[in-house]
């Protein structure tokens, strides 16, 4: 991208992010973020297909540009916890985020699947990161299946981001035992 497209959707991404926050996930659309970027919808459109493009993108950027503290604990599940305590925190701290992300990435527009590839890519390294030389694909896929399924239950409304991070701990305890 040249630095005009890039510094637009730089300024689609901060007015997505600030609508979110003022109107929530249902009220958003593709061209109240347009105005409020002040570029047209066409524009914004060109840049983002889809509410659940936006959505994807903006917590494909929370997780990957938020701060990503180092795992810290003394074994691997308790590292894998931290992790995952960590990720729980950053959708918590933005509730609208967290309900708008939980819908777009079930989308099945290829913007929305190239994103979720990555974050999914993401969430794995954390784990394998925060497990270190134990860490089969196996193992990392297993806690992967798990966070995403915790996930959808938070979207779903069956418990709170912060209810998902204290379960989560069972889970990656009873996911682990044998390899911490």
């Amino acid at each position: 991208m040249t630095a005009r497209q890039t510094e637009t959707v730089e300024r689609l991404l901060a007015a997505g992010a600030e609508e979110l926050r003022v109107t929530g996930a249902e009220a958003l659309t593709i061209r109240t973020v347009a105005g409020r970027a002040g570029v047209s919808p066409a524009t914004a459109y060109t840049y983002f297909a889809s509410k659940n493009h936006l959505f994807a993108e903006l917590f494909w950027r929370a997780v990957l540009t938020g701060p990503q503290p180092a795992p810290v604990g003394a074994t691997p599940v308790e590292r894998v916890c931290g992790v995952t305590r960590h990720l729980t925190a950053l959708l918590a701290a933005s509730p609208e985020l967290a309900a708008g992300t939980t819908a777009a990435l079930l989308a099945t527009d290829a913007d929305v699947a190239r994103l979720r590839l990555r974050i999914g890519g993401e969430f794995a390294a954390r784990f394998r990161a925060a497990i270190g030389d134990a860490a089969d694909d196996v193992l990392v896929e297993t806690l992967a299946l798990a966070f995403s399924g915790a996930l959808l239950q938070a979207g779903m409304g069956l418990l709170t981001y912060t209810e998902m991070g204290e379960r989560l701990d069972a889970v990656v305890a009873t996911i682990m035992r044998g390899n911490a």
